[in-house]
C-alpha cells in the first residue's frame, strides 16, 4: 500500500531491506553522533525492525531523487497485558526535507494503517523542539505525562484512544493524593471528566523484616511459574515483559527476577530490566507475591541496588491506578508520578488506568526545553515535584526552627514544603529589594547573604536554614531590607498566591503563622538596626 502526493515527488511506503543504509543516515543527520539510541545507527538493528512482525516501519521517499527524507514507526503490543497498544516511535525528517509536510504524511499513513487494530496509541515526543509535539496534537494525541529523563533525554508523552478503549475503561480509580493532580490533568487532556478518587485511607505496604534473597536462574523459572499460577490475581505493576513470556523472551529483553524466600519457600518475586549500556536505567515490570509481606522488602532491595551497586540514573515502573497502596509505597521510597495514562492497560475484561512512577538519582536539567502550550501544565507540575523532593528534607528540619514557622507539626511542615521550588543566586545577585512587593519568601539551603537597609550595610549575615521575606509574604507589606547573595546560593522560594491558597484550606496552619507573625513583627528589622554601624 503506497500513498503519493499529486506532484508524484513524494510517497510514503513500508521500509524494505534495501532502505537500511538510508534510514541509518536519516538518524545520523537528525540527531548527530551523540544520539541516545545508537542502535539506530547499526544496520542489523534496523533490518530486524523492518522484518519484525510487531513493528511497522514507514519511509518517505522522494521519487524523483530516489532518496529517503523521513521515517517513522509503530511498535505493537507494548507491555504485558497491554493488548491493542501501539507505540508511535521515532519520527525523523531529514533537514533537507523539512517544510514539505513529511512529518504529517508519516503520521497520517501510520494512523491509516494501524487505527483499526489499536485501543491506545502512545507517542514519546522530543522536547528539544516542538515539532513532533505539534504533529501529535494535530492528529488527536493529547499530553498525559512528562518524563524528565527517558532514554537519555526529556520526553513529552502523548496518548490517543481508539475504538472501544474508553468503553472498556474501569471508572473511578483510587489514587494516592500526590497523584490526583496528574490524574485530573491527564483525564481532562484526553477529553474525560476526572472521576479519580483521592484515597486518603490506604496505607503503604509495611515492612515485615528481611527475607532470603535469590536471583532467578534458568532452573528457577519453572518454580516461579508454578508459584505465579497459584497467587492472588490482583496486578499492581505492569511492564514490557511478564513471566509467561518464557525464558527465551526474558533473555532477549535482558530481564531478571529477585526472589524473596522464607524457609526455602518462595514468598514473592520482582521482575526488572536493567540497561546500563544505552539509558543507564532500570524498569520494574512485574511484582508477584503470595501475600503482602515481601512487597516492600523487594521494592526496597531493588531501589537499594540501583542506588548503591548499579548506579543507575533512574528507575521507572507503571502502576495500576487502582492500587493506592502500591502508589503510596513507591512514594515513600522516593518515586514520584510522571505520567497518567487513562485506559492504559488491558487486564482480563477491562482496561485500567496506569500511573508511571519514577525515581531519579541525578539532578534534572530542564534547560533548552521547548514545550507546546497544552503540555506545559503537566511538565511544569512534574518538574516542580522533583525540585521539591530535593529540598523537602532541608525544609522539614529548618522551617520549624524559624520564628514565623515555629510550632508546625511534621504534616503541616510537609504541606508548606510542597509549595516551595528551588532557585539559584550567584554572588552579587539581589534576592530581595527594600520597598518591593514581590510576594515572595526564601529559605536559604546553602550559601550566605548580606543585609542592608538603605545605604547602610548590616554586619548581620544570613546563612543556611534562615528565612528571608516571610513578614512581607504574610502581611502584604513591602520588603523592609535589601538582601544580596554574598556567595553562590541555593534557596527555596514560596509565592504569596500559593501560600494564600493553602491557608484558605488549612486554617490550622494559618493560625500558627499569623500568631507567630503577631509575636515577632519587626524583630528582624530591629536586629538589623542594632547590628548596623552608626555614623
Amino acid at each position: 500500500m503506497d500513498s503519493s502526493e499529486s506532484s508524484g515527488q513524494l510517497r510514503v511506503r513500508e521500509a524494505v531491506e534495501s532502505d537500511v543504509d538510508q534510514i541509518r543516515l536519516l538518524f545520523q543527520s537528525a540527531y548527530g553522533s551523540d544520539y541516545a539510541f545508537p542502535q539506530f545507527f547499526h544496520p542489523l538493528f534496523l533490518k530486524k525492525q523492518i522484518f519484525n512482525e510487531d513493528t511497522l516501519m514507514l519511509v518517505a521517499e522522494d521519487t524523483a531523487q530516489r532518496r529517503l527524507l523521513g521515517t517513522a514507526s509503530v511498535v505493537f503490543d507494548v507491555g504485558a497485558f497491554t493488548d491493542l497498544v501501539g507505540e508511535f516511535g521515532r519520527l525523523v525528517v531529514h533537514p533537507d526535507g523539512r517544510g514539505r509536510g513529511i512529518g504529517n504524511r508519516l503520521m497520517e499513513e501510520r494512523l491509516a494503517r494501524v487505527s483499526e487494530h489499536l485501543h491506545i496509541g502512545l507517542a514519546d515526543n522530543r522536547v528539544a523542539h516542538p515539532f513532533s509535539q505539534m504533529i501529535s496534537l494535530q492528529y488527536g494525541f493529547a499530553p498525559v505525562g512528562y518524563l524528565p529523563i527517558h532514554n537519555g533525554e526529556p520526553v513529552a508523552l502523548f496518548a490517543r484512544h481508539f475504538n472501544d478503549a474508553l468503553a472498556l475503561r474501569r471508572n473511578h480509580p483510587h489514587v494516592a493524593s500526590p497523584i490526583y493532580w496528574l490524574a485530573s490533568a491527564a483525564m481532562q487532556s484526553v477529553g474525560l471528566q476526572c472521576d479519580a478518587i483521592a484515597d486518603e485511607t490506604a496505607k503503604a505496604y509495611p515492612s515485615y523484616g528481611d527475607f532470603e534473597l535469590e536471583e532467578m536462574s534458568a532452573t528457577g523459572y519453572a518454580s516461579l511459574l508454578r508459584f505465579e499460577r497459584g497467587r492472588l490475581r490482583n496486578r499492581d505493576i505492569f511492564g514490557p515483559v511478564k513471566l509467561h513470556f518464557g525464558s527465551r523472551a526474558h533473555r532477549r529483553h535482558n530481564t531478571s527476577y529477585l526472589l524473596a524466600k522464607r524457609d526455602g519457600h518462595i514468598m514473592g518475586a520482582i521482575g526488572y530490566s536493567l540497561d546500563t549500556n544505552i539509558d543507564n536505567a532500570l524498569r520494574i515490570f512485574e511484582l508477584i507475591y503470595l501475600n503482602e509481606e515481601p512487597v516492600r522488602f523487594l521494592l526496597h532491595e531493588v531501589e537499594r541496588r540501583c542506588r548503591e551497586s548499579w548506579k543507575v540514573d533512574y528507575i521507572e515502573t507503571d502502576v495500576s491506578a487502582d492500587s493506592p497502596r502500591m502508589q503510596k509505597t513507591l512514594l515513600e521510597l522516593g518515586f514520584l508520578p510522571v505520567a497518567y495514562v487513562p485506559s492504559g492497560v488491558f487486564h482480563y475484561v477491562e482496561r485500567l488506568d496506569t500511573v508511571r512512577m519514577a525515581r531519579y538519582y541525578i539532578p534534572l536539567d530542564n534547560e533548552g526545553v521547548s514545550l507546546i502550550d497544552p503540555m506545559e501544565p503537566i511538565a511544569n507540575g512534574v518538574v516542580r515535584q522533583f525540585n521539591r523532593q530535593w529540598i523537602e528534607p532541608v525544609l522539614a528540619s529548618s522551617l520549624p526552627r524559624t520564628a514565623v514557622f515555629a510550632g508546625l507539626e511534621a504534616e503541616q511542615t510537609a504541606c508548606l514544603a510542597n509549595l516551595f521550588r528551588k532557585v539559584r543566586f550567584e554572588t552579587g545577585d539581589w534576592i530581595l529589594r527594600e520597598g518591593s512587593c514581590d510576594g515572595k519568601a526564601f529559605v536559604l539551603l546553602s550559601g550566605k547573604a548580606e543585609v542592608s537597609v538603605g545605604a547602610r550595610v548590616s554586619a548581620d549575615v544570613i546563612g543556611a536554614g534562615e528565612v528571608l521575606g516571610e513578614l512581607a509574604l504574610l502581611n502584604h507589606a513591602p520588603h523592609s531590607a535589601n538582601v544580596r547573595a554574598a556567595s553562590p546560593i541555593e534557596a527555596a522560594v514560596i509565592e504569596q498566591e500559593d501560600l494564600e491558597r493553602l491557608l484558605a484550606a488549612r486554617g490550622d496552619i494559618g493560625f500558627i503563622l499569623y500568631r507567630n507573625l503577631a509575636r515577632g513583627l519587626g524583630s528582624k528589622l530591629r536586629r538589623v538596626a542594632d547590628s548596623t554601624p552608626h555614623a
